[in-house]
């Protein structure tokens, strides 16, 4: 069993069942079309954009929380398309989404450039990224995320893999996470939203 397979096993929903904050205020101001939720995990943020009549596509390397994920979101089958996969092994379709969202997915360097940039090859021209992940910064906190400073991302690490669309919002800040036991107390995380040209 991998490591996420082990951490999402049990009933609990470890990130909490409440959508992630950032993520919630920014879908809503989009009009509603297909979402693309990488690493999505348990679903918190997939019912969310289902409840609000977005169709989504969602991947996760864990079996677990894919379980977990279809029985929250069984209300809504027709509109979810959730699969089994590793980020860096998936095939991205080019330019189907009309947003997608990087909530807390984190890489070493290489590889986060790599999926970054398949990730804007996936978005449609008008779409909408929004990414919220934790800064450098973090590694002086308890709060979550990996333990490895090179996971971590800087403001020019994220504006650099993203330079080819339109920046709506950027920017490093400390915050308050009260997202389950595994986010939970004061972090500082990276925000960005970026548009892709017409």
């Amino acid at each position: 069993m991998n490591f996420w397979d082990e951490r999402y096993r049990n009933s609990e929903y470890i990130y909490g069942t409440h959508p992630n904050v950032f993520f919630r205020e920014e879908l809503l101001k989009i009009p509603p079309g297909i979402l693309f939720l990488p690493a999505e995990g348990e679903g918190r943020n997939a019912l969310f954009a289902l409840e609000n009549n977005w169709n989504v596509e969602a991947i996760d390397s864990s079996m677990e929380a894919h379980k977990k994920t279809l029985k929250r979101c069984q209300k809504y089958a027709s509109k979810l398309n959730y699969q089994v996969h590793n980020l860096e092994e998936f095939d991205y379709p080019h330019e189907k989404y009309d947003a997608i969202s990087l909530i807390y997915v984190h890489f070493d360097s290489d590889l986060r450039t790599k999926i970054h940039s398949h990730i804007v090859s996936s978005l449609k021209p008008g779409g909408t990224l929004i990414l919220e992940a934790f800064s450098k910064e973090q590694i002086e906190f308890s709060s979550g995320g990996p333990k490895s400073i090179n996971k971590l991302y800087s403001l020019n690490e994220i504006l650099e893999d993203f330079e080819s669309l339109q920046v709506v919002y950027a920017d490093v800040l400390k915050t308050n996470l009260k997202e389950g036991k595994h986010h939970h107390g004061e972090a500082s995380v990276v925000r960005f939203v970026g548009k892709k040209s017409e």
